[in-house]
């Protein structure tokens, strides 16, 4: 039992990924208002002494639940070098190679040094010898250019791009269907990436 659940707030917006037990309290607590995509999982419990009958509780792949579990939706999803390198598909922004996780950097496009923000506009996956080349300077004045341009990925593509290998069919068709444009094509690895 490892695949993941996708929950939604009340009206729709995707909100983080669920374990099954997760999924399962906010079931019993009452608090899943509506469900969409297939049952993944089917869980008994124990035998009713009134009924005689043995509990039981379909947990669905998509779930939504009313705003009494998390008030304070974030309004710009965690900046995480994960989610940063599945953003710019594992490529070094700035030579176009791929490379493994381990292999890239996270390169501040305006360094911090000289009052660069780390965050989703400003940064980029990079390779170390493009990071080391391009170190506190900026792009004019190293020569170097950005194949892409970084963009801020909205929740549902913050929540596609940190569980990339492990979303079903169906949770991935909603998910896409709330993608932004800038991010069409960058979010699927088939797709070339968005040139400058």
């Amino acid at each position: 039992m490892s695949e993941r659940i996708l929950r939604l707030d009340i009206a729709g917006t995707p909100v983080e990924w669920l374990s099954w037990q997760d999924a399962a309290c906010l079931y019993a607590r009452g608090l899943v208002t509506w469900t969409l995509g297939d049952v993944i999982y089917r869980l008994q419990g124990g035998i009713s002494r009134c009924s005689g009958e043995r509990s039981q509780m379909h947990l669905h792949s998509i779930i939504a639940c009313d705003g009494r579990i998390n008030p304070r939706p974030r309004s710009r999803p965690p900046l995480t070098n994960r989610a940063l390198f599945r953003r710019d598909q594992n490529i070094c922004l700035y030579c176009g190679r791929s490379f493994h996780d381990h292999e890239l950097t996270r390169d501040h496009i305006v360094p911090t040094s000289r009052g660069g923000r780390d965050h989703w506009l400003n940064v980029v996956a990079a390779c170390r010898r493009c990071n080391q080349h391009k170190g506190d300077r900026l792009l004019e004045e190293c020569n170097m250019e950005l194949l892409a341009l970084p963009f801020v990925p909205n929740m549902a593509e913050y929540l596609a791009l940190i569980n990339s290998h492990r979303i079903r069919g169906d949770q991935m068709e909603f998910l896409r269907g709330q993608f932004s444009r800038h991010s069409h094509g960058r979010l699927e690895r088939a797709a070339p990436l968005l040139v400058v």
